[in-house]
């Protein structure tokens, strides 16, 4: 990631991919598994659904629990914005209208293969982040820059974990 100079309400975001030699449908069981992402995630350490929810659809809401070396622990409710099987799974951080963030999973077949993409955007609506940067003003470009570099390598970190484990599952289904 190369510096973009970028502030929080500038909403920005980041973007990682991989290829995945298993087909969209087991993918697709992976990334909309919330109760696996904390096995992905050095951050994020439990979700669960709420409201007698037990799978992802539209609307359905979790709540997620997390925890980061200089910015603690927290919990945030999340809103499924999307969820299109195969093909795309959203969520909301927060107000689903205004939310802190905005995270996505891209599913695309590719030749027997699946190209997954995962899309997070920082914003419009305050999140932990806030707070640092109300404490230092001046160095907003900074610690957005150095959030969203920690985002990319932990999402190219899942991406990863989701492919091994896509493509160990396919390779013993022979």
């Amino acid at each position: 990631m190369e510096w973009t100079g970028a502030r929080y309400a500038d909403q920005p975001t980041v973007e990682v991919g991989t290829r995945i030699d298993a087909p969209p449908g087991r993918v697709w069981d992976l990334v909309s598994d919330i109760r696996l992402m904390p096995d992905l995630s050095a951050e994020l350490q439990s979700v669960e659904w709420l409201d007698g929810a037990t799978a992802p659809g539209v609307g359905a809401r979790f709540v997620g629990r997390s925890r980061h070396e200089s910015l603690g622990e927290w919990e945030t409710t999340s809103y499924v914005v999307e969820c299109e099987p195969h093909r795309a799974f959203a969520w909301a951080v927060g107000d689903p209208e205004h939310p802190s963030a905005l995270w996505r999973f891209a599913l695309e077949e590719a030749g027997g293969g699946t190209e997954l993409t995962q899309w997070m955007r920082m914003g419009p609506g305050r999140s932990g982040l806030s707070f640092a940067i109300d404490r230092m003003p001046e160095k907003e470009q900074k610690i957005v820059f150095v959030r969203l570099r920690e985002f990319e390598r932990s999402m190219t970190d899942t991406l990863a974990a989701v492919r091994k484990l896509a493509e160990r599952t396919e390779g013993t289904q022979a």
